[in-house]
């Protein structure tokens, strides 16, 4: 395989033409389609259904326009990028959407890279290739072609071939500054790389890679083209795409709409339990006992300890006398409602009713039973119930809890969780331990979930707030139907006509049947939504819990895992996939690994790859596709120095990269340095930086970064791999060994 330019100025300009003019072509077939596409959907939203059928109609009609705009609009820029000539003679073109000729009997104008006759652009190579004579990547700027680059795929000086194709539009890809937000990598993606983007949709893969082998963005394009492919199962349960924090959700967030797709759900782990929304740290010890698999167990005490029998009988004093409640009553209520072997909350009532049920007999007995009628009971009871001492005891006999009472209660109260946890020490127990007023943490959200699945709704709450709102919206309708009343004198018989027929529960039940939103928007919503497909990105940081946790929203099991295992630095994240898989699907999950590093310039990969070989077993580096000629730089300087040079490295590597960005990575104890104002400086913690890059990054005291966890050489190789361009080291401590090394 070779790249060639084109033989003269001539040439190169007369390339330019043809191809600006069938870029011509399809985009007056666009602008006509995306016209047609706006048209629908006016039509759509200007019918007015009269039927449960009708409105389901509209509202598919609506969605399907919509998210045919919104594909419009994400094509609208790179429309098409590529040309493959065949040795018979074929031509075809490569863009972000398929566009039929309908002049033609629909023959392709344009092929969506995610078709399989897309695929030579991406795979074919001179030892092999699919029947391509030459593949052309064509510049673009707006709608007009500034440039080709063509390669022609014969047989000669194949040997040797690293397998990367496109090597010129990749080259310039990855040379370009970077912008803080990440971009797609259409244009460019290799042959590996479309391995696994076209990997099957069913079952869990796992995609192994180091650092730069661009897991991120084959994952997002994943996500791409299993929309595409099997728009029909995934558009009704939704695709999750689940990343480490909100920073790196932020740098991802414009790929998958610059793809066209809009209707991915991106969350956090914290995301993943509705209206709690993690605010709060806390230190990785208490974070790592959280993620503990053990925790299961612990949750069930919990709420088992919550289900009480008093040690001495209870007093009760209901309308001037003081009823008893036994401790072997309250066993016998307890018994039978574990008996139903239900959930704690929809066990409740049994266990409620028991209760009333003693006291009744009780209140009968002062009264004479014999004198009372049956109907006497039930009116006893019902007092009973609405008793503040009476609800005051069964609150903490057996209460109705949620999630969130729950942890809070247990983490404010050293008793409760000497029960729950028993098998800690105190110092454990105390890093646990918090005020009950105090927010949530990440680490809090898995457990939140786990809690849910053993307490259960409490459907009578659930019902009780349906029912409010729907009296919401009745009084907000009832005030529509207010405002549009109108003489009669001064309406015409068709606007009277209309009115008749509205009232105010019609138009509640029309705004409910209108609420059109997305799958996103409704599984956001929706604690128990189960996905079509789940992809996790620095999948190797989830804790046992979390896994739990993601598990229940793929009951199918259909997951894309992306990760490299020698960047754990959670130190409730995985030593290892099979560890990681063998609780939820055993050995039935497959792996596909990427090996070559586009990212990380060689002259970095060095430096990282002395690191690597400090791993037990050690480990080897992924194969870097290009080099800078810049040697990673170190500068050694007193502690209290540090700070103000810090400072000065930071402008002369601004200088340096001139548009692009520079990355600070940091121990925790110094993630508060203030070097610059420079929006294009980030100062960064290693766990803040995953998953980021840099045109030029600065690692602070790399043997603070190593000392901080027992995950510290995997930290240390995440801080060093996070640049693009240049990589410097400044401390005021010794270096570790390897990286001495590495820097001279």
């Amino acid at each position: 395989m070779s790249t060639v330019s084109t033989a003269s100025e001539t040439g190169e300009i007369s390339a330019l033409a043809a191809e600006q003019d069938y870029v011509s072509l399809l985009y007056d077939r666009f602008d006509t389609l995306r016209k047609q596409a706006n048209q629908r959907l006016s039509e759509a939203l200007a019918q007015v259904p009269d039927s449960e059928q009708g409105h389901a109609e509209r509202n598919a009609a609506t969605r399907l326009h919509t998210e045919q705009l919104a594909q419009y609009a994400a094509a609208e820029t790179g429309l098409c990028f590529g040309k493959l000539e065949f040795t018979d003679g074929e031509r075809r073109y490569v863009g972000l959407m398929g566009i039929l000729d309908e002049t033609n009997d629909y023959e392709p104008l344009l092929v969506d890279w995610r078709a399989p006759a897309a695929r030579p652009f991406y795979v074919a190579t001179g030892a092999s290739t699919e029947g391509v004579r030459m593949r052309r990547h064509l510049r673009i700027r707006k709608r007009t072609v500034t440039g080709v680059d063509d390669e022609l795929l014969d047989l000669s000086g194949v040997d040797g071939s690293d397998g990367v194709t496109g090597e010129t539009a990749l080259l310039a890809a990855l040379n370009a500054k970077r912008t803080g937000r990440m971009t797609d990598i259409v244009r460019t993606i290799q042959a590996e790389q479309d391995n696994v983007i076209r990997s099957a949709l069913h079952g869990v893969l796992v995609v192994q890679g180091g650092p730069g082998t661009g897991k991120t963005a084959v994952a997002l394009h994943r996500a791409a083209y299993l929309l595409y492919t099997h728009r029909d199962q995934l558009a009704k349960r939704g695709v999750l795409v689940v990343g480490p924090n909100t920073t790196f959700l932020n740098y991802i967030s414009q790929v998958l709409p610059s793809l066209g797709e809009t209707g991915v759900l991106m969350a956090t782990i914290g995301d993943l339990f509705p209206d709690v929304r993690p605010r709060l740290t806390e230190p990785v010890a208490t974070a790592e006992i959280k993620g503990r698999a053990e925790m299961v167990e612990v949750l069930r005490r919990a709420v088992a300890d919550r289900q009480r029998v008093p040690s001495e009988p209870m007093e009760i004093v209901f309308e001037r006398e003081t009823l008893l409640l036994e401790p072997a009553a309250v066993e016998r209520a307890r018994a039978a409602a574990r008996r139903l072997g239900t959930l704690h909350n929809r066990a409740q009532p049994t266990f409620a009713t028991a209760i009333i049920e003693e006291l009744t007999r009780q209140v009968a007995d002062n009264l004479g039973a014999d004198l009372l009628e049956p109907g006497d009971f039930a009116d006893i009871a019902r007092e009973l119930r609405e008793e503040p001492e009476v609800i005051e005891a069964l609150d903490w006999l057996w209460p109705v809890l949620t999630p969130q009472r729950l942890l809070k209660e247990l983490y404010a109260t050293p008793e409760l969780l000497e029960s729950a946890f028993p098998h800690l020490t105190d110092a454990e127990r105390a890093l646990l331990l918090r005020e009950e007023h105090y927010g949530w943490t990440v680490a809090d959200v898995p457990l939140l979930d786990e809690a849910m699945e053993l307490l259960g709704e409490d459907d009578r709450m659930a019902k009780a707030l349906a029912a409010r709102k729907r009296q919401e919206r009745l009084e907000f309708a009832e005030g529509v139907v207010d405002i549009m009343r109108i003489d009669e004198e001064t309406a015409d018989d068709d606007v009277l006509m209309a009115m008749n027929m509205i009232t105010a529960d019609h138009l509640a039940e029309r705004h409910e049947r209108s609420s059109n939103l997305t799958t996103a928007e409704r599984a956001a919503q929706d604690r128990t939504w189960t996905f079509g497909h789940v992809i996790v990105d620095e999948a190797q940081e989830l804790s046992a819990m979390a896994w739990r946790l993601l598990m229940r929203r793929s009951p199918s099991r259909s997951m894309t895992l992306v990760g490299d295992v020698a960047q754990t630095g959670d130190l409730s994240g995985a030593e290892s996939w099979e560890q990681v898989l063998a609780p939820h699907v055993d050995n039935r999950w497959r792996m596909e690994e990427l090996t070559v590093n586009y990212r990380t310039p060689s002259e970095v990969m060095a430096v990282a790859a002395e690191v690597l070989r400090e791993f037990e077993p050690p480990l080897e580096a992924p194969k870097s596709v290009r080099s800078t000629g810049v040697p990673p730089w170190r500068v050694e300087v007193d502690a209290d120095r540090l700070p103000a040079r810090l400072a000065e490295l930071v402008r002369a590597e601004l200088a340096e990269v001139g548009e692009g960005t520079v990355g600070v990575i940091t121990p925790i104890a110094l993630r508060e340095l203030a070097v610059t104002a420079e929006d294009r400086v980030s100062v960064l913690t290693v766990r803040e930086a995953k998953g980021l890059e840099f045109d030029s990054v600065i690692v602070v005291e790399p043997s603070a970064i190593r000392a901080e966890s027992s995950k510290g050489l995997n930290d240390l190789y995440v801080a060093l791999t996070r640049a693009t361009q240049r990589l410097g080291v400044l401390h005021s401590a010794a270096l570790p060994e390897s990286l001495a090394t590495a820097l001279g």
